[in-house]
């Protein structure tokens, strides 16, 4: 009899930062004063875009947007969702506000959305039903629409330094 094969999580999801005080990098964004840290620290949340290589935050401060928020948190991988998926996040919104909660709606690879699939985030986005995160390692200016562009700010986030995987390797071991 062979041991059954154990589900514990892949070891970036076990890494993956529970607070905006352990994210690593990111220190232009995150640090003292700054600019995203302010977003955060504002209490309103607002739609935005993170630009940036693999592996550098993207998804994880998103979340972290949500939980600060106390937002529903709903993910949709625009490689592998259309339309469809879209719609029901709306649904999920519309019911999350008439229990009085907010919605952040996290759009992974955002860029490979096609304009009416972006477009169909305009309402719901300019309405207030939902706060839009992006994330995309393509430039935005390029790859997003300008009606989604114009409403959302944009965060480039930077490569990981030596250093910064250092400290994630430290914290693994």
């Amino acid at each position: 009899m062979t041991a059954s094969p154990s589900h514990s999580p892949p070891l970036a999801e076990r890494l993956r930062p529970k607070t905006l005080g352990a994210v690593v990098g990111q220190q232009h964004l995150l640090g003292e004063g700054m600019a995203l840290r302010l977003a955060f620290e504002s209490g309103q949340p607002h739609s935005c875009i993170f630009w940036g290589p693999p592996g550098t935050g993207k998804t994880t401060i998103a979340r972290l947007m949500a939980d600060a928020f106390d937002a529903q948190f709903i993910t949709i991988s625009a490689v592998l969702g259309g339309v469809k998926e879209i719609r029901d996040a709306v649904e999920r919104a519309q019911l999350a506000q008439a229990q009085g909660r907010q919605t952040l709606v996290f759009v992974d690879e955002v860029h490979r959305f096609n304009k009416s699939q972006q477009d169909a985030f305009l309402p719901h986005v300019e309405s207030g039903l939902f706060t839009f995160v992006g994330a995309t390692t393509e430039n935005p200016s390029f790859e997003v629409n300008s009606a989604l562009l114009s409403r959302a700010a944009v965060y480039v986030l930077q490569a990981l330094t030596p250093e910064d995987l250092m400290k994630i390797v430290a914290s693994a071991q």
